[in-house]
C-alpha cells in the first residue's frame, strides 16, 4: 500500500468515500430551514481572505452555520479514537479541534454569529434554532 495515510485499503477506501459536503444532516436541516424562507449560501466562506467554509451561511445577516461531523470534530457524546494508526489520528482530529475554536474566535470576532451543531442533532431543533437566531437578530 506504500506510504498513505489509512491503515488498509479499506480503510483507504472508506474515508475518501466520506462527504466533505451536502451530508445527510446538513441536507435534512437546510431544506427545513429553507421551507421557513430562509435563503442561504452553501459551502461558501463567509469572507475573502478567510479559508474556512460555512455550511450555510446567511451574509446579510452575518450568521454562519457549521454542522460537524462527531468523529472529524471529536464529539464529546460519539467520538472514539480509532485503534490503528492513532498518532495520525490523534494529530489529526485534534488539528481539526484547534481550527474550529480558531475559527468561531475569528469570525465571532469580525462581528458574525458563528453557530455550530453536531450532526446527530435532531435537524428540526438545528433548524429551529437557526430560522429564531436569524429572525432575532437586528438587520445589518
Amino acid at each position: 500500500m506504500g506510504d498513505s495515510w489509512a491503515s488498509s485499503l479499506a480503510a483507504r477506501k472508506t474515508m475518501l468515500g466520506n462527504r466533505g459536503r451536502d451530508t445527510k444532516p446538513e441536507l435534512a436541516v437546510r431544506h427545513l430551514v429553507h421551507a421557513q424562507g430562509l435563503r442561504y449560501r452553501v459551502n461558501a466562506r463567509p469572507e475573502i481572505g478567510i479559508r474556512r467554509t460555512a455550511d450555510l451561511l446567511f451574509t446579510r445577516m452575518r450568521v454562519v452555520v457549521f454542522i460537524d461531523g462527531c468523529f472529524w470534530h471529536k464529539c464529546p457524546t460519539h467520538f472514539s479514537m480509532p485503534v490503528t494508526n492513532q498518532e495520525f489520528w490523534r494529530e489529526k482530529i485534534d488539528g481539526n479541534e484547534q481550527r474550529d475554536r480558531q475559527t468561531t474566535t475569528l469570525l465571532e470576532d469580525r462581528g458574525w454569529l458563528v453557530l455550530r451543531f453536531w450532526e446527530h442533532e435532531d435537524p428540526v431543533s438545528v433548524a429551529d434554532r437557526i430560522v429564531r437566531e436569524i429572525r432575532d437578530r437586528p438587520h445589518r
